[in-house]
């Protein structure tokens, strides 16, 4: 049985501290003051305890291949895509699978317990999305993976609409695209609507790579929201990126917002990739190319952080920390008032839940035993610190740990011993 009595835990900023009961996997109570005979515990401390970190959007199939066949010097995005098509050719299952694995690993430590991994179906063959259905079945036990059939070529560009539904049949969970890589803004707006279609036949999750561009005139998201609402599927589509918005005139944006809106459109920024990526062919002014979060959740949207890249041929750095995310997010986006720096803690943890329709999430009465104790008081402070994440707990298992940390700083007179914490 995955019985476990996690102690002493913060569950908000308000709040006196709370045990929390995990039996059979799924948490029973929530109570100040549980007892329990004969069963396993830990002490959180009087430390935050969250649900795990959600990861809405990564690239697992070219994870960890950073310097292969050779890095990114200029740092653009169709520089990446060039290096991931030199690649492609050489790669095999269980590279890819050894790469995702470890991944997997340091994603664990860091608390993440759900990603939704794009998989590139635009080559010759499918061995990408073989080893990532071979990691998902590896891993189930500890970490949701939840795989979108990516044709990272263009569906149209590349001809791959059979690799894509041939993805889906092999058991691919969500409808993936790039129309802004199609050949055309009439060809992108066609891969709209294929791909679509596609989820409302086979009653599909899509999420499309959307305007990620500098080019105010790339326009696909309206197509999105249109067809999003054409065909019934509101709520069940994001748009990933977007990072055009950031060029688009205030008019357009009053117009677009509000189409986004009435498709009730899911939105996944990647606030590291984003920064790091666009605004690559400016002087000055030079643009910093991150989707209009503040502007998207004030209407209503909702808004989840995905990290895109670890090590690969777009980002040589990264560890797979969402909470350096949600940090990148809110600076870039001046999130700095309580409730903005709140929902940027969100964005990585329960909207993307909702996003990707995860069930029993949450730390609730009924929800999955899953959650992560972070060395600080509050969700504000665990994006301040980025601080150790003391236990991982999945199904009432702790999965990963780690002590406290602790500088011991000495000024002459004496030894003290500081974790960095606020303690006004």
């Amino acid at each position: 049985m995955n019985d476990l009595l996690v102690k002493n835990c913060l569950l908000s900023q308000n709040q006196d501290p709370q045990d929390i009961l995990i039996k059979g996997g799924v948490i029973k109570d929530i109570a100040s003051k549980i007892t329990v005979d004969e069963i396993a515990s830990i002490d959180a401390d009087f430390h935050f305890v969250s649900p795990p970190f959600v990861d809405s959007h990564f690239h697992m199939d070219a994870t960890l291949s950073y310097g292969l066949p050779r890095v990114n010097e200029s740092g653009t995005l169709l520089e990446g895509i060039k290096l991931w098509g030199e690649l492609k050719p050489n790669l095999t299952a269980d590279a890819i699978k050894e790469r995702a694995l470890k991944f997997c690993k340091w994603a664990i430590a860091r608390g993440t317990l759900a990603i939704r991994s794009h998989v590139d179906v635009s080559g010759e063959n499918l061995i990408g999305v073989e080893a990532l259905l071979d990691v998902r079945e590896t891993m189930k036990d500890f970490i949701d993976i939840q795989l979108v059939a990516f044709p990272q070529d263009g569906l149209l560009r590349a001809n791959c609409l059979s690799n894509l539904e041939a993805a889906l049949d092999m058991g691919v969970d969500v409808v993936g695209g790039i129309p802004h890589f199609e050949r055309t803004m009439e060809e992108g707006h066609e891969s709209i609507r294929i791909l679509c279609e596609i989820a409302e036949k086979r009653g599909l999750l899509t999420d499309l790579h959307c305007d990620e561009t500098d080019d105010p005139m790339s326009r696909h998201v309206e197509k999105l929201a249109l067809e999003t609402t054409r065909l019934g599927l509101k709520g069940r589509v994001a748009g990933s990126h977007l990072t055009s918005m950031h060029s688009i005139d205030n008019y357009y944006f009053t117009k677009l917002i509000s189409l986004l809106v009435e498709a009730d459109l899911n939105i996944i920024a990647n606030p590291l990739i984003n920064i790091t990526i666009q605004g690559r062919q400016d002087n000055y002014p030079k643009r910093r190319g991150l989707t209009r979060i503040p502007e998207q959740i004030n209407a209503g949207l909702k808004v989840a952080f995905g990290h895109d890249c670890v090590m690969d041929p777009w980002y040589p750095l990264g560890s797979h920390d969402m909470l350096e995310v949600a940090h990148m997010a809110l600076h870039c986006c001046h999130m700095t008032g309580i409730d903005e720096m709140i929902s940027c803690f969100d964005a990585v943890t329960t909207n993307a839940a909702s996003i990707l329709h995860l069930d029993k999430y949450g730390i609730d009465n009924g929800s999955n035993g899953d959650l992560v104790v972070l060395q600080c008081k509050d969700s504000i402070e665990a994006i301040r610190l980025k601080p150790a994440r003391l236990f991982v707990v999945r199904r009432g298992k702790v999965i990963s740990s780690t002590k406290p940390i602790k500088y011991e700083i000495n000024l002459g007179s004496k030894t003290e011993r500081e974790d960095l914490l606020f303690k006004g």
